[in-house]
This record gives structure tokens, sequence and C-alpha cells, in this order.
């Protein structure tokens, strides 16, 4: 290797999710200090035929778990990824990081010690509106106002990510664009870490090690996203299924509350459920009905996603 030029380390990192007691959940292990972290591993090239091979031995040798469909996220590779203050020395390689999104619908505990299903907005909690919004806290939109200033710029970024005024619709689409804000503001965990400053005691959210967190915002950004355009939720879902149970699940990954007529008026409009001619008996009330999926490709021949109304 010439002097001076840095080889390249590539890893691989999953963000698997699961529904969990009507809560998406996301399957972590431990990292560092106990702090969580996604599950990953690094890519040999001569011992590993493929990424996606490699990436399902390692996700079952930390936790256990045995993926279904996964789908390649993003590449990761920003210098100093772990360590950004860091001066890389000659011997140091670039860590790039290649990101998979997994869906599924076992949710079972996790065998292995240190693995768990952890609820994905620990992380994220200003990305939970279901009681109305904002819901980040006071301390976090005062934080954002104070580093804003007099700064348009920061101040108009500020508003329209986190929908501070009536003049701004949430976007619940737009998780890493948020947590990057929060990031770049100094208000989250990882943010004084990277900076060798002490975490503030009001910093919100789990950290994680590395930049899990921004590899997990990517991987709910993208759910979110899709829900609207590709039937993905039901990937979530068993075999039969309530559409009270359809439409919690829905809000557990949107993290908001759903118009109950209007939320089941568009799941029918789309074909792609069918009653089965069942009731359900766990539901602790009176029996619902039971649908599944059709295995229609809805209208026009194409996937459709599901509807989310929100309620005013």
């Amino acid at each position: 290797m010439p002097t001076g030029e840095q080889g390249v380390r590539i890893s691989l990192s999953a963000v698997v999710i699961a529904l969990r007691d009507r809560r998406a959940c996301v399957l972590t292990t431990e990292g560092e200090a106990g702090t969580a972290a996604l599950p990953f591993g690094p890519f040999d090239p001569v011992r590993d035929r493929t990424f996606e091979l490699a990436l399902r031995a390692f996700v079952t040798a930390q936790t256990g778990f045995h993926l279904g469909f996964v789908e390649q996220l993003y590449t990761f590779g920003d210098a100093g990824r772990d360590s950004p203050r860091a001066t890389p020395g000659p011997d140091d390689r670039r860590e790039i990081s290649i990101g998979y999104l997994a869906l599924t619908a076992d949710s079972t505990a996790a065998p292995a010690a240190d693995a768990r299903w952890t609820p994905a907005l620990d992380f994220f909690p200003w990305e939970d509106r279901r009681q109305g919004g904002p819901v980040a806290g006071d301390s976090l939109i005062a934080g954002l106002r104070a580093w804003a200033g007099d700064d348009a710029r920061r101040l108009a970024r500020s508003e329209s990510l986190f929908a501070l005024t009536p003049a701004h619709r949430w976007n619940e689409g737009r998780v890493l664009e948020r947590y990057e804000l929060l990031y770049e503001a100094g208000l989250v965990a990882e943010a004084a870490r990277d900076q060798e400053r002490p975490v503030p005691a009001t910093a919100p959210g789990r950290a994680m090690v590395s930049d899990h967190r921004r590899i997990l915002a990517t991987g709910l950004g993208r759910l979110r996203s899709k829900l609207k355009y590709r039937p993905v939720l039901f990937d979530l879902m068993p075999p039969a299924f309530t559409l009270s149970g359809l439409q919690a699940a829905a809000e557990a990954v949107a993290g908001l509350t759903l118009h109950k007529q209007n939320f089941r008026r568009g799941v029918e409009r789309t074909g792609l459920v069918e009653a089965t001619g069942r009731l359900s008996t766990g539901t602790g009330g009176r029996p619902a009905e039971l649908f599944r999926v059709s295995g229609a490709e809805g209208q026009g021949g194409e996937a459709m996603g599901l509807p989310l109304p929100a309620q005013r």
C-alpha cells in the first residue's frame, strides 16, 4: 500500500423490524458499555460469497434469529464513522457499512442472551405523534430554537422538519433528516460523544454505538415511506389479522393516530385484504372478523400501499 493511502474495510448492518405488543421493535444487540447496537459484522471478500449470505450468517450468530426477506438499504461511508474527531493513522482503514432492512412477522424472543427486540421509538421519541404533536418535549424544541437563534436558514429547517408552526405539515418519512438536524444542533447523545463533550441529561432518546442510530433512522424512514405505495405492512402481520390490528400496526410504524373509518374504507378500496369467515376470540372484547392478504395486486394490476389518514 502506498504511503498515506488508506484501505477500505466493509461491514454489514441489519435493521430488522417486527411488531411486539403493538409496537414497532428493532432487533438490537449489546455494544460497548451496554449501549444498544444493530446486528453488524465484517464482510470477508475471501470467505464470504455474497453480502447477503454474510449478513444472514452473522445476524443468526449474534442474535439466534434467522432472517427472511431483506433489501439493501444504503451504503454508509462517511469518514470517521466511529470516531469523527480522530486523526487517521497510516494503518487505519476507511470503514464502509452496507445497511439492510428486514421485516418479519416472527417477533418471538431472540435466543441470544444479549439480543432483544427494542421499541424503535425509544431511540426516536420525537417521531411518536400518536398523542398529538409535537411530542419531542419542550426541552428539545427550546434547544432547536436556541440553536437556530437569528439564523433564518436554521430556523426554517427546524420549523419545516418538526412542524413547529401550523404552516408546516409533519412528514413522517423524514426520520433521517430530523435525526441529522438534531445531531448538527448538538442535541443528541452521539453529537456530544463524537465531540468529546459530556452528554446532556436532556438528550432525547436512547443512544446507539457508532452511527447505528443514523442507520436505524434511515431504515425507519424507508419503511414509513414505503407504507404508502407498497403493501409492506403485511410483512409484519400474522397470516390472519383484524382490521383494528392492521390499523394498530400502521400507527405503530408511522407514529400517527389514524382515522378509523377512513383507514378501513381505504383498506377495502385497495382490494388487498379479504375476509376469512372466521372471528378472533383473543381481543378481550367482542369477537372481530379476521382478514388475510388477498394476493390481489390492487387497482390497475399494480401493488399498492395502505392509506394513512391521520386523525385530526
